[in-house]
């Protein structure tokens, strides 16, 4: 792509075109089809850096920019470059000036693509990066400075999530060796800048926002282990945070009561390095006690504005932090200190401010997601709570004492004046939880209680009362979330027959007018319906809430309907359709007479949402819905199929149609699982037209979709093998195969697929292509042979051997291969690749299959018996016989319905991976399901032919022999 107006222009409008919802389908798309042209990426750029390119257009091209470095930069062996050498050259020489030149706001989204750029290239591919970076930093130009040190922390937060491992210990190494050094005396030449600009308030504003970049980046390199250089210097950097956390200046204090000014960012970042220190670290630090001072006088003082959250949370985090070593105890446990701190920095930061009230109010989805998703974790609520934790692990008794007299104090109030202090009683509750709850986990709630707290009489004086009252009664509906909340964290300390007991308060309070209420009321009913028992059993079963079901997913659709002013508005609240979802996975098969009544709800939903895909979760809980009562209704009665049919068709059709790639996966796994509870024979009419779009190459381009389409393409295989023959379609189909097999990420999918193939295509009908099948197979063993792959072609080859197909048997497969060259090929593959791999052979099934599938490769196969196989017998018996002496690696199994009540949701990016409906259920097909002991099945198999073949008498070792003698005798049949 030329770099000449035309292009410029063209980019500009189809960016511009992807803001507006009407367009940006069709702009993505024309952009997509572009994008990986040479020069793509660098014209992208280009406009990014255009001052004279409108804002919001620049701010969608580094979007697009960073999406498009997320999709392509990573390249995947065996896979083409989607990005030419010109162009990733080029990026790395200009992305790091063009940080400097850049807006605050394309900075961070670049900072992100050098971050994905550095975790495949930094540092062998990118070496003069550090270097680079250095000589740009300006003691004159602190504005430009920010550019700067933001891909430095681009690239240094990184290590922040990863894994410790000796390479990224390396790596770390390698930076400090060339940054150490200079990142201190830049520290040093700021400070000093400070101090020579006190009066200047221009010049302090990016010098502070300096700062508080190199106080994140001591963070990024200390996160993983102390570095030798940061030790030996700690008392220079302790002096610096010493100095920046009670440092004032009237110039850096902002009018705005509700954002954090540069000086309270930075102390807030400091107190994160103290924390990180205090946690990992504590025996090197040694100006902790200093620290707990300066924190405690800095938490005293601050003020109530909302400017100041994020300090005193990250400060409250330090003193949690320091808490919990029984070591620290010494610090807290004078009487007066542990009542300063329950009283000076947890009571004012425990109660509900006026910006909390004007969330809750003004936009209820933050709130919520705040509150339930540990997204409220810089919150001072969240960090007071946390800090009264700590304080239990050593003085439980001493702090309840203390609480209990607020809380009670706090409750009088409440039942003094109902309207009037409301607050008071909402405090009450937020202690008396934060009190009690000594663990706990989403799904079970508490696990551990306060032993000085009684739970249970809290709940039926202060709790029951709010929920038995009306929804919109006269209770503040805060009130309404704290007690529903109350229930939900203390679920694990009822009985079921209590829970039971409140399932109608929460299904009158999903009739609530107010937002967070009605989905406090549905999240308390998921998290219930999802308690375990103590010996991990489910609580609620279909038939504990077969009266409440259906009333309760018709509440929840008309209020997901309520809101449906736009696809995104209807999709805003997941947590309605994740209880929706679980109460279908719940009620199973008590839905059957509203079923179609549940499908043409969830129908409405997915023609609504299809419209612009804006909730990866909410999405989700949709299909994911959908599929449970499908399989939990059909399995039951499949005439009902038809009707469900009837109704998806049409929405399923336009996403289809319309290439709708976030839910495509989705249409194609309930496709197939629809197309699975077909009673008559062969094809469905309905299927029949879909079968040649599926084979097309452009809709296996998608990786998200690729096991999807697979899915559904083993139902076509498994119901209408004769029909796939007679359109002519196996070809294609074989087609698909060898892209798959060529594809090192995909390869396990074409396996999967030939494995099919061979199950249920007729075997004179596959007999024509066999030898190709295997030249290619072959081909890329010899050409781009991975472990992987090499698993992949052993267990395929197992397979084969234990299919049970008229006129198809081993020696069918050996002569098929060995046709291939004269001489015998399938003797070299045995010796060189499938005797070797067998030992990689771990997992169980995998373990099996090869056993019993070599198994009959000894007992079944004449050609083994004759030259040039006959030497490779022995070897192969005793590979076999030292597979079953491998201990068994222990895998731990997960039931049926664990696996129903337990999944977890990723918010991963569609194109980057396959999002699996759980409640599909389609179970890896066991070939050898008769066999349950293939040590006792390889003995049986290799003395019936030792028995009835001399020659091999001789060959097998008395060792070998006794082995399976002793196999057999397990199994109770000892040779005699």
């Amino acid at each position: 792509m030329e770099a000449n107006p035309e292009n410029f222009a063209a980019l500009t409008h189809y960016l511009g075109q992807t803001l507006n919802p009407a367009t940006r389908k069709s702009a993505e798309q024309s952009l997509t089809s572009v994008e990986i042209q040479p020069n793509f990426p660098v014209l992208l750029l280009k406009l990014v850096h255009d001052p004279a390119t409108d804002a919001t257009v620049r701010f969608a091209g580094v979007i697009y920019f960073k999406n498009f470095i997320k999709r392509h930069w990573r390249q995947d062996e065996g896979e083409p470059d989607k990005i030419s050498p010109a162009d990733r050259i080029a990026i790395k020489e200009h992305i790091v000036g063009l940080m400097m030149a850049v807006p605050s706001t394309l900075q961070v989204q670049l900072g992100e693509a050098v971050s994905i750029i550095a975790d495949n290239d930094f540092p062998a591919q990118w070496e003069k990066l550090i270097p680079d970076l250095l000589s740009k930093l300006n003691p004159n130009d602190h504005v430009a400075n920010l550019g700067i040190l933001q891909t430095a922390h681009s690239i240094f937060k990184r290590y922040r999530a990863m894994t410790r491992t000796d390479e990224l210990f390396l790596e770390i190494k390698f930076v400090l060796e060339q940054f150490s050094v200079p990142y201190l005396q830049f520290f040093q030449v700021v400070d000093q800048a400070v101090d020579s600009n006190t009066n200047n308030a221009a010049a302090l504003q990016p010098l502070f926002q300096v700062l508080l970049l190199l106080t994140k980046i001591f963070y990024d390199l200390n996160f993983q282990d102390i570095p030798e250089f940061f030790e030996d210097n700690q008392a220079q950097f302790m002096a610096l945070f010493q100095k920046y956390l009670t440092y004032k200046n009237p110039l850096l204090e902002t009018t705005d009561e509700d954002e954090a000014g540069p000086l309270e960012k930075l102390k807030a970042a400091i107190c994160e390095n103290l924390d990180l220190y205090a946690k990992k670290y504590e025996e090197e630090f040694t100006h902790l006690p200093a620290f707990v001072e300066t924190v405690w006088n800095l938490l005293t003082t601050t003020g109530l504005e909302p400017k100041y959250d994020l300090l005193v949370s990250k400060a409250i985090g330090f003193l949690t932090s320091v808490v919990h070593p029984a070591r620290h105890r010494d610090i807290f446990q004078n009487p007066d200190t542990l009542r300063g701190i329950c009283e000076r920095v947890v009571l004012p930061n425990m109660a509900l401010r006026a910006s909390d009230e004007e969330l809750f109010e003004d936009d209820p989805i933050e709130f919520i997601r705040r509150d339930l998703e540990g997204s409220d974790t810089n919150t001072r609520r969240r960090a007071a709570s946390d800090l009264v934790r700590g304080l239990l692990e050593h003085f439980a008794q001493e702090v309840t004492t203390i609480f209990s007299q607020y809380v009670t104090a706090y409750l009088q109030s409440y039942e003094s004046d109902r309207a009037a202090n409301w607050k008071a009683k909402d405090t009450a509750l937020f202690l008396i939880t934060s009190l009690s709850a000594r663990s706990s986990t989403v799904q079970t709630g508490v696990t551990r209680v306060n032993e000085f707290m009684e739970v249970l009489p809290l709940f039926t004086t202060h709790i029951l009362p709010e929920l038995q009252s009306s929804a919109d009664g006269a209770a503040h509906p805060i009130i309404k979330v704290d007690a529903i909340k109350f229930l939900m964290v203390f679920r694990s300390q009822l009985t079921k027959d209590q829970l039971s007991a409140v399932f109608p308060y929460l299904l009158n309070h999903l009739t609530s007018t107010n937002y967070v209420v009605y989905t406090y009321a549905a999240v308390c009913i998921e998290r219930i319906l999802a308690t375990k028992m103590p010996n991990g059993a489910f609580l609620f079963h279909e038939s504990d809430i077969a009266s409440v079901a259906h009333p309760i997913l018709k509440h929840l659709f008309d209020l997901i309907e309520k809101n449906a002013t736009s696809p995104e508005k209807l999709a805003e609240n997941d947590y309605l359709m994740k209880t929706a979802m679980r109460i279908v996975i719940v009620a199973k098969h008590e839905l059957e007479p509203v079923a179609v009544e549940v499908v043409g709800r969830i129908t409405r939903v997915i023609e609504v949402i299809s419209r612009n895909p804006s909730n990866p979760k909410f999405n989700h809980y949709v299909f994911e819905a959908l599929a449970a009562i499908i399989r939990f209704i059909c399995a039951r009665k499949p005439a009902l199929v038809a009707e469900f049919e009837r109704l998806l068709f049409p929405p399923f059709q336009a996403i289809i149609s319309q290439a709708i790639e976030e839910f495509m996966p989705y249409v194609f796994q309930i496709l197939s699982q629809m197309l699975d509870f077909h009673t008559e024979g062969g094809i469905p009419e309905a299927y029949r037209s879909m079968a040649q779009p599926l084979l097309m190459p452009s809709l296996w381009e998608s990786h998200g979709s690729i096991p999807a389409l697979l899915r559904l393409l083993r139902s076509y295989l498994a119901k209408g093998p004769e029909f796939l023959v007679e359109q002519k379609l196996l070809e294609q189909v074989l087609g698909v195969s060898h892209k798959l097999i060529g594809s090192r990420v995909n390869d396990h999918h074409g396996f999967e697929l030939l494995s099919a193939v061979f199950e249920h295509i007729p075997i004179h009908t596959l007999t024509p292509y066999m030898k190709n099948i295997f030249v290619l197979l072959l081909t890329r063993l010899m050409q781009g042979k991975t472990s992987k792959y090499t698993r992949g072609f052993l267990n395929f080859i197992s397979l084969l051997f234990v299919l049970k197909r008229e006129n198809f048997t081993i020696d069918v497969v050996i002569g098929s291969i060995d046709s291939i060259q004269q001489a015998p090929l399938f003797n070299n593959l045995l010796q060189n690749v499938l005797i070797p791999e067998l030992g990689s052979m771990l997992s169980p099934s995998e373990r099996k299959i090869s056993t019993i599938g070599m198994a009959n490769l000894l007992g079944q196969s004449q050609i083994m018996l004759s030259d040039p196989y006959l030497p490779t017998w022995q070897p192969l018996l005793d590979a076999l016989i030292q597979l079953c002496e491998t201990p068994v690696a222990e895998i731990g199994t997960v039931t049926e319905e664990e696996e129903l009540y337990t999944f977890d949701i990723e918010e991963a990016g569609y194109q980057a991976s396959f999002s699996k409906l759980t409640v599909v259920g389609e179970k890896k097909k066991d070939y050898v399901t008769g066999i349950t002991d293939a040590k006792s099945y390889l003995a049986k198999s290799v003395a019936t032919v030792i028995q009835t073949h001399p020659k091999l008498q001789g060959v097998v070792s008395p060792t070998v022999f006794n082995k399976l003698n002793e196999y057999l005798h397990a199994a109770g049949t000892p040779l005699r």
